[in-house]
């Protein structure tokens, strides 16, 4: 019986001989892996457009300003202008840190590999209480309504939803361009605004930075519109009449607003006296922060909002501020305290205030003090005595009365904590009737 040839190939002019019914060639293992990446990356490009847009509640890793990732949730998300069916921009919350640092964020600094599929947020927050100690979850409650301690839940979730969108991005206010905090309920005219452009005297504000240097031109004002209280050096304060200077007093709030996350905005300025903080030159008296008061507080509250600007801060002015507060307290005969809930910064600057003041009695004190001789003393409300001595553990209960112990060693070592006590309040230099003293 014949035999069949097996057929015969021809490869770069040499013959080669493969059988028929034979295994094909061997391929590659470099093109092996180059296939694999293909299809992996053809699968992977699928999934990421696939789930575009993303939708709103999507946790993501997002590329911030220090170039790194961080995790992010979509807050919202709004179509760009020109593009196509996946240009979309993303407001997002960066989870590890304050809200006052969401911010809207082009796709390119998503890491979709990352996304994570859209929880219900009761389901998650279910699965994670079931997960937590009582310990962990009273943390996570307190955090979640700090600042907000007056709100009950539903008008938690009310503001949130409300405000959980920054309005404007950055504001120009004298030499300074400021990115802003958070959002700030301005008239319906300037919704589309993204910027806008504020007289640093007289505080109106405009949508153009043509409107400004024509309104510049026109404002005869180079400080506040109230009356100068206190001049030392630079610095000056200016107490301004909310009644008086109705419309000062409004724009001030929406211009604050934008760096305080927990105030409702006051509409009725008249109740309130405002105290504007100021370094002045040749060119006029620039606003540097401010703290309001009620005219006639039932609480004893002395203060009733609080800011420095964020190109000043860090410079101690926000302590000089709650300085000058109680300063005012003292001059009226009176015990202050802030009205609360006190945001997150301004906390801070009180127990550091507290403590320095203090203390400072404390070391030079001989014999025995009671909190009510400090009380009239500082001019700081007891109760406001009493929890800070106790977080520093300088109260003891013995034989049912509190007694505080002043330990030089442990005193000197809670003034090193608490830091420098910022810019001191010349009081020889306040010349201040109070309100209900005044006309």
């Amino acid at each position: 019986m014949g035999s069949i040839d097996a057929p015969t190939f021809t490869q770069n002019g040499s013959d080669a001989t493969v059988a028929a019914d034979g295994p094909p060639p061997p391929v590659p293992d470099s093109a092996i892996m180059t296939m694999e990446k293909t299809l992996e990356a053809d699968s992977s490009r699928k999934r990421r457009f696939g789930i575009l847009p993303l939708e709103v509640g999507t946790r993501v890793m997002c590329r911030w300003r220090d170039g790194k990732y961080h995790p992010v949730k979509v807050i919202e998300r709004r179509k760009m202008h020109i593009g196509g069916v996946n240009d979309y921009e993303y407001y997002v919350h960066y989870t590890e840190f304050n809200r006052r640092l969401d911010e809207w964020v082009k796709l390119e600094q998503l890491d979709l590999e990352s996304v994570e599929a859209v929880v219900d947020e009761k389901v998650e927050d279910k699965v994670t209480s079931l997960k937590m100690t009582r310990h962990q979850k009273r943390k996570i409650d307190e955090t979640h309504v700090e600042g907000h301690e007056e709100l009950d839940a539903a008008s938690l979730r009310e503001h949130e939803e409300f405000t959980k969108v920054k309005n404007i991005a950055t504001i120009e206010l004298g030499r300074y361009e400021i990115e802003t905090w958070y959002f700030s309920p301005f008239p319906p005219e300037y919704n589309d605004s993204l910027k806008l452009y504020f007289c640093e005297f007289c505080l109106n504000f405009m949508k153009r930075k043509e409107q400004l240097q024509r309104h510049m031109r026109k404002c005869d004002l180079k400080h506040p519109p109230g009356d100068e209280i206190y001049r030392s050096g630079t610095l000056s304060m200016f107490e301004v009449d909310g009644k008086k200077n109705k419309v000062y007093g409004q724009n001030l709030c929406y211009l604050a607003k934008l760096f305080l996350d927990h105030k409702t905005l006051y509409y009725d300025v008249d109740l309130f006296l405002f105290y504007v903080l100021c370094e002045c030159d040749d060119r006029g008296c620039h606003m540097v922060g401010y703290f309001s008061k009620e005219k006639h507080s039932e609480e004893s509250y002395n203060l009733a909002c609080i800011l420095t600007l964020p190109p000043y801060q860090r410079k101690g002015y926000g302590k000089f501020l709650i300085a000058f507060s109680y300063e005012l307290s003292k001059k009226e005969g009176k015990v202050g305290t802030p009205e609360r809930p006190l945001s997150d910064l301004g906390l801070l600057s009180y127990r550091g205030y507290w403590t320095r003041v203090l203390l400072d009695i404390l070391k030079k004190h001989k014999g025995n003090i009671s909190i009510k001789e400090l009380s009239d003393m500082t001019a700081i409300k007891a109760e406001d005595i009493l929890t800070t001595l106790q977080s520093l553990e300088l109260i003891q209960y013995r034989k049912g009365q509190h007694v505080i112990c002043a330990d030089p060693k442990v005193l000197d070592r809670h003034l090193k904590a608490a830091g420098r006590g910022g810019l001191e309040v010349d009081v020889s230099k306040l010349i201040w009737t109070p309100y209900k003293e005044q006309g």
